[in-house]
């Protein structure tokens, strides 16, 4: 067992209207570092309180690998890039976890280091 501090990583859920559009997502914010891994559940279908009507909408759910260092930048990103007025973007902290697993999450959140 590790004496290393576990990185703060969080489980990120973000609602989407379409495949083309999580798929941009996903592609987006893991190719900028900003999540470790996206995963696509397709087939989500939500009911909510829009404008005063109640809506349902077929959506595709993101679930985003990241750290609490990664979220300003990730929520800003998300925020530019997502079709809705209002994205959902909640994250739960992880509490714990496979510690390998999680350090790769730092790990690949993590910006390089521009003096190597």
């Amino acid at each position: 067992m590790s004496d290393a501090p576990s990185p703060s990583v969080l489980l990120v859920h973000c609602s989407c209207p379409d495949d083309a559009s999580a798929e941009r997502l996903a592609q987006t914010l893991v190719g900028e570092r900003l999540a470790a891994c996206v995963s696509r559940l397709p087939g989500v279908r939500s009911t909510y309180r829009w404008q005063d009507a109640i809506e349902q909408a077929d959506e595709v759910l993101l679930l985003i690998k990241t750290t609490a260092e990664r979220m300003d930048a990730l929520s800003e990103r998300v925020r530019a890039l997502h079709p809705y007025e209002l994205p959902e973007l909640v994250a739960v902290e992880v509490r714990t976890g496979l510690a390998p697993y999680l350090q790769w999450v730092a790990g690949q959140t993590r910006l390089p280091d521009p003096h190597r």
